[in-house]
């Protein structure tokens, strides 16, 4: 799970509408393990592992591709670049922040001098070494992204924090539940999907193309063990959150008794998960075309949105263990 963790960190931003960096390694990494491979329209990555049942189902696993960011709007004469948010960013968790652009440039995403202690957007500008105008637009221009530099930090046992484990800690999921799930009954669709920091746009289409008869969506979720947090029955390190609802999904009921009833007989570390607040690419699987039965492994996960967003990989591995063995594996 770390090693593949680590492959989906790569130095390119893949902010949302521009995941094509990530897209291209996880489709290098999906290939073999798979019988198709395609892109749909919005940049969605389909993988197809068809199934051995004489009329196989259709099981959709999706993970989102993208990470939250910037856009450059506005260079100005002095050489700083103003940036408008792409998603939902914490300025006060990314100021002085070092920011990695599309073309390999780096910059450190600073507040004005006179900005208030939790500074916004408009009081935040990014700095990338020069000194006028006609030096930034050589090397960057309006509408190009950027990211909090990715990275990657072991921390006790197999705690990590880092960026953007949001979502690839979900996508390192889906290729390790392909890398187990050889020979499945059904068609199984791994979908890394797009755009979802900003409203969960590519997994609608996606659902509606595939037109599932189950979906398990794979991403992260808040905890309560975090100094200060709501009160919430989601800790890390007690296993996979199986997803009741979040603000904006009611699961399906008997998929989640279904998965926390096998947790149980597997002995597969498992939590169940009501968030308050937020919400995923499930709702969006849901309701798209006709619908279906549609349900969450969320990864439990600290200081999300941030530079230190913490995961521990047997959160992961449970996930991963939970899914192959609900899928037959």
């Amino acid at each position: 799970m770390l090693n593949t963790l680590k492959e989906l960190m790569p130095k390119k931003p893949s902010v949302s509408g521009r995941e094509s960096g990530i897209r291209h390694i996880l489709e290098g990494i999906m290939r073999p393990l798979v019988d198709e491979v395609r892109v749909d329209a919005l940049g969605n990555l389909i993988c197809l592992k068809k199934g051995s049942a004489k009329v196989p189902g259709r099981v959709m696993l999706a993970a989102h591709m993208d990470e939250i960011g910037f856009i450059v709007t506005f260079i100005e004469e002095n050489g700083y670049l103003r940036v408008a948010p792409i998603g939902g960013i914490s300025y006060p968790a990314a100021i002085f922040g070092e920011l990695c652009f599309e073309n390999g440039m780096s910059g450190v995403l600073v507040p004005e001098a006179d900005a208030d202690k939790e500074p916004k957007a408009e009081k935040c500008y990014v700095d990338i070494g020069v000194s006028c105008l006609e030096e930034a637009q050589a090397l960057v221009k309006v509408g190009d992204c950027c990211a909090l530099t990715p990275h990657l930090t072991s921390l006790v046992g197999e705690r990590v924090a880092g960026r953007p484990l949001d979502d690839r800690i979900g996508c390192a999921c889906l290729v390790e539940i392909a890398k187990q799930l050889r020979a499945p009954a059904d068609d199984i669709y791994y979908v890394f999907t797009v755009q979802e920091e900003v409203g969960c746009r590519g997994a609608s289409p996606a659902a509606m193309a595939i037109a599932p008869d189950v979906a398990l969506i794979f991403d992260v979720t808040a905890t309560g063990d975090q100094q200060g947090a709501k009160p919430m029955a989601v800790k890390l390190g007690e296993g996979v959150a199986v997803k009741v609802k979040d603000n904006s999904v009611i699961c399906d009921v008997s998929l989640v008794d279904e998965l926390l009833a096998l947790s149980r007989k597997k002995k597969i570390a498992a939590q169940c998960e009501i968030l308050t607040f937020g919400g995923t690419d499930t709702s969006a699987v849901q309701m798209a075309g006709l619908g279906c039965r549609a349900g969450a492994l969320s990864i439990p996960s600290r200081y999300i949105h941030s530079g230190v967003e913490t995961v521990d990989l047997r959160d992961a591995k449970a996930a991963v263990d939970l899914a192959v063995a609900y899928l037959g594996g």
